[in-house]
């Protein structure tokens, strides 16, 4: 049994739960953005955040990360998405092209796919031999020590999905005019090789969550509890690393 069996997908919320437990959140995360900016309390500069969104196709990476953002001031974090690498960037360490996008001292980045999708799909769809994915394990686990030491607070959540969920979401997306745009040929053909991305998966979980750095799996069945829990442990991070750095943490409303 892998560690994504282990997760409850029956985990919900409802409407007016999640409206009260994000406002309550949102106003939180932004005095501790606003206390790592140095905008208030001491005037000196927290720890980087960097979160980084991973999930299955349709697991809800898009609103997560619009409530994240909706209580702070868009000057004050910054989204990145990442896609296919371009063929200039092929021409370096796979590495190399997150890099600008990564935040400085009271900086906060999301980033909307990351470096692990050379773990993920770069290895289940062939794009990285096997000798590349294999050891960028390594890699990760050393690069992301790296900046952890530093001072940087690495959130890594895991959106989780079933393969049932999945589908009714895809064929909602189909369906629907204003969405059909997210869904591509691509999505079709990643569900039907998810057995090999499940295995993809369960390693890079197994082989990447440490210390400076642990995975978050989170339950995202219920897209509103999975918003709410993602603000959660962004919030709870962050804090642990103002008070790493020895940054006052605000005093709650």
């Amino acid at each position: 049994m892998g560690r994504l069996d282990d997760v409850d997908l029956s985990l919900a919320l409802s409407a007016a739960e999640e409206a009260e437990r994000l406002e309550a959140l949102g106003r939180r995360l932004l005095r501790l953005r606003l206390a790592s900016a140095g905008l208030i309390g001491s005037g000196r500069l927290g720890p980087p955040l960097c979160v980084l969104l991973e999930g299955w196709d349709a697991s809800g990476k898009g609103g997560t990360i619009r409530r994240l953002v909706t209580p702070l001031d868009p000057r004050h974090v910054r989204v990145a998405q990442f896609a296919a690498p371009t063929p200039d960037a092929l021409r370096h360490h796979f590495l190399d092209r997150f890099v600008p996008a990564l935040p400085g001292w009271g900086g906060m980045a999301i980033l909307d796919r990351s470096w692990y999708g050379r773990v993920l799909v770069e290895r289940v769809e062939g794009l990285a031999t096997e000798k590349q994915w294999r050891r960028a394990y390594e890699q990760i686990a050393d690069f992301e020590a790296m900046h952890a030491a530093e001072g940087m607070v690495l959130v890594k959540l895991w959106l989780h999905i079933s393969a049932d969920e999945q589908l009714a979401r895809f064929e909602r997306r189909r369906d629907d005019p204003l969405k059909a745009w997210k869904l591509t040929d691509e999505d079709w053909r990643n569900r039907s090789r998810r057995a090999a991305y499940v295995e993809a998966v369960e390693e890079m979980l197994e082989r990447t969550d440490a210390k400076p750095a642990p995975w978050h799996v989170v339950a995202a069945e219920s897209k509103r509890h999975a918003r709410v829990e993602a603000m959660r442990i962004v919030a709870d991070a962050l804090e642990n690393g103002l008070r790493r750095a020895d940054v006052p943490v605000p005093a709650p409303d």
